[in-house]
């Protein structure tokens, strides 16, 4: 155990290291841009290592994986985030421990989190995951909503009781305008963001960014950046 404290502690400054020097790049103070570590795939015992090393927001994109290692790190004091496509019928579980749903990309999602938010007694922060590849009405391949569907969308989580508006994610597309140009995409982002504050000023979380394009995300303005393999290391394969 003491091993992979190490390996992760390691890996973590490492990260850090790359977001300090990404923000001191752009201008911007450290403070600025939070680090969420993506831990799907990994053991609740990782997790609690993590903890130890600091981090304080965590990641997960499947519920059969989160809810069991929710539950074995509820004495901890973490920020839950589900960044994963959200089926409905998932919902009610995924509401019980995220305090952050960074995935919301259609209407019938968003009756389904108001109503398991009002049912269990929560606030859920919810964010409009928009897909930069995906055609006008479409979503995207990896989950989101269309750009022009934002507002729509921003509007019905603002309104929805037990939902909080937080802001905008994406997954930086792979195909489209704007497949390997990351900074494009990202900044993209930024401008829908700037939008949206417009008229929702406390909606101004931006979460975009990896372990392969942080960089660009920070220089673009995110406000949160998911890393998960350059923290934990090269995933093991789904099966």
């Amino acid at each position: 155990m003491r091993d992979r404290k190490t390996e992760l502690a390691e890996n973590l400054a490492q990260v850090e290291e790359r977001i300090s020097a990404a923000c001191a790049a752009a201008g911007r103070k450290r403070s600025d841009v939070t680090l969420i570590v993506v831990t799907k795939t990994y053991p609740a015992s990782d997790v609690r290592i993590l903890h130890e090393l600091g981090v304080r927001d965590v990641a997960e994109n499947r519920d059969q994986d989160a809810a069991p290692k929710a539950v074995a790190c509820a004495d901890l004091d973490l920020r839950w985030h589900f960044v994963g496509q959200l089926q409905t019928n998932k919902v009610r579980s995924v509401a019980s421990y995220a305090d952050v749903v960074q995935s919301v990309d259609r209407l019938k999602l968003v009756t389904a989190l108001s109503a398991a938010a009002e049912k269990n007694g929560r606030e859920l922060g919810c964010l409009v995951q928009v897909a930069l590849d995906a055609e006008s009405g479409a979503r995207g391949e990896r989950g989101g909503v269309a750009p022009d569907g934002v507002e729509e969308l921003a509007a019905a989580v603002d309104a929805a009781p037990g939902l909080r508006l937080d802001g905008l994610m994406t997954v930086a597309p792979l195909a489209g305008p704007y497949a390997g140009r990351q900074r494009a995409a990202f900044d993209s982002l930024m401008d829908l963001s700037t939008l949206l504050r417009t008229t929702r000023p406390a909606a101004n979380m931006v979460s975009a960014g990896m372990s392969a394009d942080l960089e660009d995300a920070v220089a673009a303005g995110a406000t949160h950046v998911r890393i998960g393999t350059a923290v934990l290391g090269v995933r093991p394969r789904l099966r």
